[in-house]
């Protein structure tokens, strides 16, 4: 059923946890009750801050929650469910449908001419599509309801503009290590965790679920009741060790979605840590992306392109190695490659550095964009029959391979471009080169040329 919970009257909101609910994990057991028992995220919930400050106050407007798993998204949605005094409601992005949302916001409409308000809290909001997320807009505008939304995904590309626009967004972040230690010792101190059995783990090992759990306070809270399950018991106390946390971690899952956002910042750290020529952190991130499962292919025509856009003429040899690395991953694939990317990366992030190509082609794009209807200057148009030969195609072309210099005086520029220089070479590795053999040509035209050709 698409709706989860359905408060509507003046009565106490339930406990949605009662003690007949069967087994539960400790991380819903210790699903804080109020804001004061909230881990992490202090910039946002300590006593003064904005969104404290909403809650506290039941003033809540329509907002969205984005922040990685396990860091309290949900748990924040309860916590206004407890204390606001407007009706409030659930929905699962996974399970509901514009029939669903339909019915609810019509529900939504009535309690709002009687005086009543309503908020509808949705899980995963980034799961809707657009025509489910189009159905909120006109109820949100109205203020028929106050949307709440929760995702893991970036909002500026999973939620539609419009709807967006109206929504306040909070960042909530990844536990720090701190964070997730002290939230461990809570669990072993707090009745909610492990009623009256003792239980007792060096602060170590705490430390070491801290770090596995990576800033998810979900996992951190479940592997430690994991690992006090397989703890050996000693009289009235569980005692976890090192050998009992071991079996449970194994090798750690890392946290990498190919579509979503992480996806881009570490395609973006791999061609940032290469264009600052460091080749520790390059080959650090290019690790990350590989081991997380990212497509190898993907990251070699990441290579090929950096290879031109950020070494360009400083060094040529840049881009055959990338080729040849993406060749490479064609014909090994992984885990053979990564040698053959890793090859390629060092290269990249030792190699010197300019844009200028880039920059020229740019510089050159912007004013092809604005003069697509400048003629093709007849001297060096292809005359290839009589008719185009007649009315001038090819007259007067002169062709650079007989000139005793390989150089003419002919214009290849559109007559109103004429002038424009594009590319300007840096002082870096092999374009130190170019720059001199650009300064021979400029040197040779203005001797032979009758009109110079000036910036």
């Amino acid at each position: 059923m698409r709706q989860e919970s359905l408060f509507d009257t003046d009565e106490p909101k339930p406990e949605e946890d009662g003690p007949d609910s069967g087994y539960q994990p400790l991380a819903s057991r210790l699903r804080p009750t109020e804001l004061s028992e909230f881990a992490g995220q202090q910039n946002l919930i300590a006593p003064g801050r904005v969104l404290y400050n909403l809650i506290e106050r039941d003033q809540i407007s329509s907002m969205i929650f984005w922040g990685p798993p396990g860091v309290g998204k949900t748990t924040l949605a309860r916590l206004i469910a407890r204390k606001t005094k407007a009706r409030f409601v659930t929905f699962s992005a996974v399970s509901s449908g514009i029939k669903d949302i339909r019915n609810v916001m019509e529900e939504a409409e009535s309690a709002r001419v009687a005086g009543k308000k309503t908020i509808v809290f949705v899980d995963e909001i980034h799961r809707f599509n657009k025509a489910q997320q189009d159905a909120f807009l006109p109820y949100v505008e109205r203020g028929s309801i106050i949307l709440i939304g929760a995702t893991t995904e970036n909002p500026s590309f999973e939620i539609n503009s419009a709807l967006l626009s109206r929504l306040r967004v909070f960042v909530l972040h990844a536990l720090s290590t701190d964070d997730l230690v002290s939230l461990q010792q809570r669990a072993l101190k707090d009745p909610r965790g492990f009623g009256d059995f003792k239980v007792k783990v060096a602060p170590e090992l705490m430390r070491r679920v801290a770090v596995y759990a990576n800033g998810d306070a979900r996992t951190a809270l479940n592997t430690l009741e994991m690992a006090v399950t397989n703890g050996r018991v000693d009289g009235d106390t569980t005692i976890v060790n090192e050998d009992d946390l071991a079996q449970i971690m194994g090798k750690k899952a890392l946290l990498y979605d190919k579509n979503g956002e992480e996806h881009y910042n570490l395609i973006s750290a791999l061609h940032k840590s290469m264009r600052n020529s460091d080749v520790d952190a390059a080959l650090y991130w290019l690790s990350r992306m590989l081991v997380a499962g990212e497509d190898p292919l993907y990251v070699a025509r990441r290579l090929v392109q950096f290879a031109s856009e950020d070494v360009g003429l400083a060094d040529s040899r840049a881009l055959e190695i990338a080729v040849a690395a993406f060749q490479a991953s064609q014909f090994l694939g992984m885990p053979e490659c990564s040698v053959n990317l890793a090859h390629a990366t060092a290269y990249l992030a030792l190699a010197p550095k300019t844009s200028s190509v880039y920059d020229a082609y740019n510089a050159a794009k912007a004013d092809a964009e604005h003069t697509l209807a400048e003629p093709v200057p007849l001297q060096i148009r292809n005359g290839v029959t009589k008719l185009m030969k007649d009315i001038g195609y090819g007259k007067d072309y002169q062709y650079a391979q007989d000139a005793p210099d390989k150089l003419t005086t002919m214009s290849t520029m559109p007559e109103n471009l004429q002038g424009k220089h594009y590319y300007h070479p840096s002082n870096q590795g092999s374009e130190v080169r170019w720059a001199q053999r650009l300064q021979e040509i400029a040197d040779w035209h203005k001797k032979h040329d009758p009109k110079p050709q000036d910036d």
